[in-house]
């Protein structure tokens, strides 16, 4: 099935042919076509060229308008209002047609086009650290990260997902050198059937050992030096030490896992490539960078200096590649991650999913590997830097004791309370299909609050908002969807069928319009890494449905003919929002 042109990119083809018909010269102009509350769309782009040709733009508006063709399949009428603008009126047919060609769509994709050249992006997104219990904090990365993929991949973009954990480093030879002391402490009896239940137990054992070898380190000089040594095999590739090593980034894994289930998310082992990943590339990415002079040595150091990013006395600020006493730190991964990921992947685009808080470190970063020609106009790299999650208070989240809080606790919450607004709604679903309902509500919930949020902003974490079935929330839209499934479902035999004759309703032309847009919205929010703009795109699609359903009786409408055209529009509003959603990560329950 090919794509299905929108109205609005029609309308833009057909003005601009009536602009380059009046003035010659505007081949090829913008007429800055967009949606109004005074007509269907507005066109605003006649000022600016009227400016150009020195005339005068309400005359020029005038002269355009002659020039387009009206009162046919697509356009009703065209008038010129103000200094100049375009008023434009669709016609009912052309709304309802356009419409039916995307519910005709047998791909599913309803209309939505496929990039004709796709790149391929590499989205480094979900990097929590071995031995270490996710928090609040990991909330953002994944779920932001997981939405920007599904958007790319459903444009038609070859995209490479990598999950660079943390499991590498010093603390992996306390940890180590612990284990060996002690080998009886990392016992996992859990059966694998219950991810969930294995991945508490896998964590929670892990966190034991980390305190005990905790310690022993800070108390035990001569445990200290054995963990230090322990550090230098790891690095070194000891078979023993390596062994152990891998013990502690399965028991890891076991514990990601189930927590990346319960946040609804897909995550595949091969690719989970941590730090430990590139070791094998630290050398070399040094030895480039020095011969290349990207990076000079300063007191024993290898570092690249930038003249814009000083200290607070002033001397520059270099980015540390290698310290003096030969270890790597995380720039030297990083680098060596954009190589592989140029050269070995062939990727165009890498998008990193990353805190805001080290905005400067990839700035330094990105800067480097441009130096070094490892990034030009042809790959280019990009941070896409997210805010902080805050409580209620508007602090950063932290538990009363002031702990940062674990990331299970905080889902298991979101979806005690989402099951009990179920609960409560709920009129004929099972005690399984309300925890079923729950968890899909709960965890819905906390995706859309991080995604209806532009990334770079803070955000608060409020359930009791999060859960409510009034505003911007995904509850919201989940009951707008179910509501119309259910209107679907009594009307039995009578089938969902578009009529272009008919004549439109306000509340059925501003959804009709707002539901052809929805290619554009996921054009844009994929092209900018931004899902805001496709949760905002939806919610104003469930509050135009709320209109539309308030306004116009739908099983009880006039004509035999009128209902199955307002079925029609309530089917295809509910495969857009089904679409849209599953591409924000959250489901859609047939019932509520």
């Amino acid at each position: 099935m090919a794509s299905v042109t929108s109205l609005s990119d029609s309308v833009q083809q057909r003005l601009a042919s009536a602009l380059s018909a009046t003035l010659p010269e505007a081949a090829g102009a913008d007429p800055l076509l967009r949606r109004s509350d005074r007509a269907d769309f507005q066109a605003n782009g006649i000022l600016a060229l009227a400016k150009k040709a020195k005339a005068n733009p309400r005359e020029l508006a005038t002269q355009v308008v002659a020039q387009v063709v009206t009162g046919d399949e697509l356009i009703e009428d065209v008038e010129v209002s103000g200094p100049g603008f375009l008023n434009i009126t669709i016609a009912d047919r052309a709304i309802t047609g356009n419409l039916a060609a995307r519910y005709a769509d047998e791909t599913g994709r309803l209309g939505v086009p496929v990039a004709a050249e796709p790149g391929t992006t590499v989205v480094d997104y979900a990097q929590p650290n071995v031995a270490k219990e996710m928090h609040v904090g990991h909330l953002r990365s994944a779920v932001i990260g997981d939405s920007v993929v599904q958007l790319l991949e459903f444009t038609g973009e070859n995209v490479i997902r990598r999950h660079h954990i943390g499991d590498w480093g010093t603390q992996f030879g306390m940890l180590i050198q612990y284990l060996e002391e002690h080998p009886h402490e990392l016992d996992h009896k859990a059966s694998a059937e219950d991810t969930a239940a294995s991945g508490e137990e896998a964590m929670s054992n892990l966190d034991r050992l980390y305190k005990a070898a905790r310690k022993k380190f800070d108390a035990d000089e001569e445990f200290k030096t054995r963990a230090r040594r322990r550090v230098v095999d790891l690095q070194a590739g000891d078979p023993q030490t390596l062994a152990t090593w891998q013990k502690f980034v399965d028991e890891s894994k076991i514990y990601f896992f189930s927590v990346f289930e319960k946040l609804d998310m897909e995550i595949q082992d091969p690719d989970i490539v941590g730090e430990s990943g590139y070791n094998d590339m630290l050398a070399e990415t040094c030895r480039l960078l020095e011969e290349s002079g990207v990076a000079v040595r300063s007191e024993g150091a290898l570092c690249v200096f930038f003249d814009d990013i000083k200290g607070p006395d002033g001397s520059l600020v270099p980015l540390i590649v290698q310290k003096s006493d030969g270890g790597y730190g995380y720039a030297a991964t990083d680098l060596s991650a954009i190589r592989d990921r140029v050269f070995g992947l062939k990727a165009n685009t890498l998008v990193y999913v990353v805190d805001a808080r080290q905005a400067l470190h990839f700035k330094m970063v990105f800067e480097t590997a441009r130096r070094a020609g490892w990034l030009n106009e042809d790959v280019t790299a990009f941070q896409l830097a997210f805010g902080t999650v805050l409580g209620k208070d508007g602090k950063p989240f932290k538990t009363r004791e002031g702990e940062t809080v674990r990331l299970v606790d905080l889902l298991d919450e979101a979806i005690g309370r989402a099951s009990a607004v179920v609960r409560e709604k709920a009129q004929d679903l099972s005690e399984e299909e309300i925890a079923e309902r729950g968890a899909q509500v709960g965890i819905g919930a906390v995706k859309y609050a991080d995604l209806s949020t532009s990334a770079n902003r803070d955000y608060k974490f409020d359930l009791d908002q999060m859960v409510s079935l009034n505003g911007d929330t995904s509850v919201y839209l989940q009951y707008a969807y179910a509501r119309i499934r259910s209107i679907l479902r009594k009307a039995g035999e009578v089938r969902p069928v578009a009529h272009p004759e008919l004549e439109l309703a306000p509340a059925e032309r501003a959804l009709g319009l707002h539901a052809d847009a929805f290619a554009e919205s996921v054009a844009e929010a994929a092209q900018e890494y931004a899902p805001h703009k496709l949760a905002a795109y939806l919610y104003q699609l469930a509050s135009l449905y709320t209109t539309f359903y308030d306004k116009c009786p739908v099983l009880k409408a006039e004509t035999p003919e009128q209902v199955e055209n307002r079925l029609f529009l309530c089917d295809v509003t509910a495969r857009t929002l089904h679409q849209g959603m599953a591409l924000l990560g959250i489901r859609t329950p047939e019932k509520l």
